[in-house]
């Protein structure tokens, strides 16, 4: 007693001078501005910064910073207790319902979807943050989208989610607020991790904790990206650097008591000492992670916290104690849970246990339930959409040192001019001259010659795609050769005719005068006897391009030659049947500010009764390059097949 007793006087007196500490830097009540903002003009406090908020907001007289304070403690009350969260944000819509005041009853609406939506009610979310859509500024866009991003992300439509995250970004940008687009590129690493795309993952994670650094403000979002970017470390298998994000995480999530961060970081610390096979570490994690998830009193976690233990126990060989924390994990996830990508990796990961325990029958059922859940998160429309956000981020990249080159150019340019402005002497100006003009035409030799250079290196390039192609499609037919099955003949053969399209376009480049552009007439009529010839329809099937000579660039020529190959193979296959003869007819040419082309042919057109032949990917692939090109279809089948398109141009993805 005589040692223990001093020291907890010692915490005491501590704790107790924190918490007047905080009260002095959160809340002033004899001051002009009563309270500073948390986690926007302040966040050096202790834990205790709710019961501060709890305490004070009543005695503050000025409506808007009373619901400012209660909105606060509504927030960062879902960090802790949802329920004790909600309780708060009831409280704040009835305020500002009474006093009339629309702009601070939109934004606990807001408030009330976040934490709606961790409750597992995405349905009642969505509705509260398109309502509070209506009522809010400009400048609370932004935060409002990203929570219209996380009600989408749980539901696995992670293109959708990217899209918010991309208006959330934009909308930073128009308002120069560092938050927002640091909230931003967070929510895009989280959507690049989810996807597997790890390297973008991770950068654009760093550079979101750039921007949050800029801010000197150390919050909930700014802890929330330190466990991300240390998810894409621990990915690339990077655990030195994963450990010490996750590290970082917790001191924050400890010190301002954001459970809800800590269960999702102990919960990525449990995968990581288990990849180290550090398993007494991992146990102690789990058990971290569930403990903050029911102090949270969230499922969500629950059901990851479950997840994680069920995977280390997988590796330790303890398949009937793994098979137990997974069917928890998943009586957990209720018919609202919504988010099939951890669903997912719960019944893969019960599949492997009941595998592991030999109860294969259990153990089926289980991955089957795991590949529907898997395709309704990764479609190729989620991926369509994060490998855009890919390659726009690549491209900004490449455009900011366009425009730094630019700046050096117009220095250089600047100096060359007080030169010339200095150079007083007649004398001199003409022997600056004669010099200048020798130089220049050593300099144009130079320049003649670097191009010749590159000009042929540029058409060895497209000679050498091309024998690529060529190489391909050959083993392709060696393939299909090999091959009993027609269908499975038929489809290498369409993919065979595919890359030959593509072969000729490089073909075109390396022979032609332009290395940049292809004369698309001569190449339809390249591409249509190709096809005619494949399919030994030379006598009764002809071609006809009715169309003036045009030039397009290659990010164009490719999709609009991969469509008319389509179009093409269709229709020697199905429209002349039973050996019969017509003609086909194609068309492309410039009207005003667009491109439209015609594939028709005078054969049997619609049959009546008849099904639809084939897999269907040639009808995928044509609408995908369609939409690539910002561009609408248009079919006719009356008299034959006409199928017509329209294309905006420079429109190439």
């Amino acid at each position: 007693m005589r040692i223990r007793l001093p020291r907890v006087v010692l915490v005491t007196l501590c704790t107790i001078l924190n918490g007047y500490l905080a009260i002095g830097q959160i809340v002033d009540l004899d001051s002009e501005n009563p309270y500073k903002k948390v986690f926007v003009q302040t966040d050096n406090f202790g834990a205790s910064y709710l019961s501060i908020l709890e305490e004070s907001y009543p005695e503050v007289k000025p409506d808007s910073i009373r619901f400012s304070m209660l909105n606060d403690l509504a927030y960062y009350w879902h960090t802790r207790n949802l329920h004790k969260a909600m309780e708060f944000t009831e409280l704040g819509l009835e305020q500002t319902a009474l006093a009339g005041n629309s702009l601070w009853e939109g934004r606990f609406q807001i408030t009330q979807g976040a934490i709606l939506l961790r409750m597992e009610q995405l349905d009642r979310a969505q509705r509260v943050l398109e309502e509070a859509m209506t009522r809010v500024r400009p400048e609370d866009l932004a935060f409002l989208n990203t929570q219209m991003g996380y009600v989408y992300e749980r539901r696995g439509l992670l293109d959708k989610a990217a899209d918010y995250a991309m208006e959330s970004l934009q909308i930073g940008k128009e308002l120069g607020d560092n938050k927002a687009m640091a909230l931003a590129y967070s929510d895009l690493s989280n959507l690049f991790w989810k996807q597997g795309k790890f390297d973008m993952g991770l950068e654009y994670g760093l550079n979101s904790l750039k921007l949050f650094e800029e801010r000197r403000i150390i919050d909930l979002d700014y802890d929330f990206t330190l466990y991300v970017v240390g998810n894409n470390y621990l990915e690339l298998k990077d655990y030195e650097q994963a450990l010490k994000y996750y590290n970082h995480a917790i001191a924050i999530g400890e010190r301002y008591g954001f459970y809800n961060n800590l269960s999702d970081v102990y919960i990525s610390m449990v995968d990581l000492h288990a990849f180290l096979n550090q398993f007494e570490a991992a146990e102690e994690a789990g058990e971290s992670a569930l403990k903050y998830a029911a102090l949270l009193e969230n499922n969500f976690m629950l059901m990851r916290s479950w997840l994680s233990i069920g995977k280390l126990q997988n590796l330790q060989g303890k398949y009937t104690g793994a098979i137990e924390s997974l069917v928890r994990c998943i009586e957990i996830a209720t018919d609202n849970f919504g988010d099939a990508f951890y669903l997912s990796q719960a019944y893969e990961t019960l599949g492997k246990a009941y595998a592991g325990n030999h109860q294969y029958q259990e153990a089926y059922a289980s991955f089957e339930k795991y590949d529907q859940l898997k395709n309704v998160v990764f479609t190729a429309e989620a991926d369509h959409r994060i490998s855009l956000l890919q390659t726009e981020f690549e491209v900004a990249k490449k455009d900011g040192t366009i425009q730094l080159q630019g700046n050096k150019i117009k220095k250089q340019r600047s100096v060359q001019l007080l030169t010339a402005l200095l150079t007083g002497l007649l004398l001199l100006y003409l022997v600056l001259l004669v010099k200048a003009y020798r130089s220049n035409i050593r300099k144009n030799k130079l320049l003649e010659k670097q191009n010749e250079e590159k000009e042929f290196l540029l058409k060895e390039i497209h000679h050498r795609v091309k024998n690529n192609l060529e190489i391909v499609s050959s083993l392709l037919s060696l393939q299909s050769a090999q091959i009993d099955d027609p269908n499975i003949t038929e489809a290498i053969k369409k993919s065979q005719q595919r890359v030959h399209s593509m072969s000729m376009i490089h073909q075109k480049l390396y022979q032609g005068k332009s290395i940049a552009a292809i004369e698309m007439k001569d190449y339809f009529v390249n591409l249509g006897q190709f096809l005619i010839d494949s399919y030994g329809a030379t006598d009764r099937i002809e071609l006809k391009c009715a169309m003036p000579p045009l030039e397009l660039d290659v990010d164009m020529a490719v999709p609009i030659g991969l469509i008319v190959n389509e179009l093409l193979t269709n229709a020697m296959k199905y429209a002349f049947p039973e050996g019969c003869s017509g003609q086909i007819t194609v068309d492309l040419r410039k009207v005003d500010s667009c491109l439209q082309l015609t594939v028709k042919d005078n054969g049997i057109g619609k049959v009546s009764d008849g099904k639809a032949s084939g897999t269907g990917f040639g009808t995928q692939l044509i609408d995908l390059l369609t939409r690539q090109l910002d561009g609408k279809m248009k079919l006719n089948m009356n008299e034959g097949t006409s199928v017509s398109f329209k294309f905006q141009l420079n429109k190439a993805a």
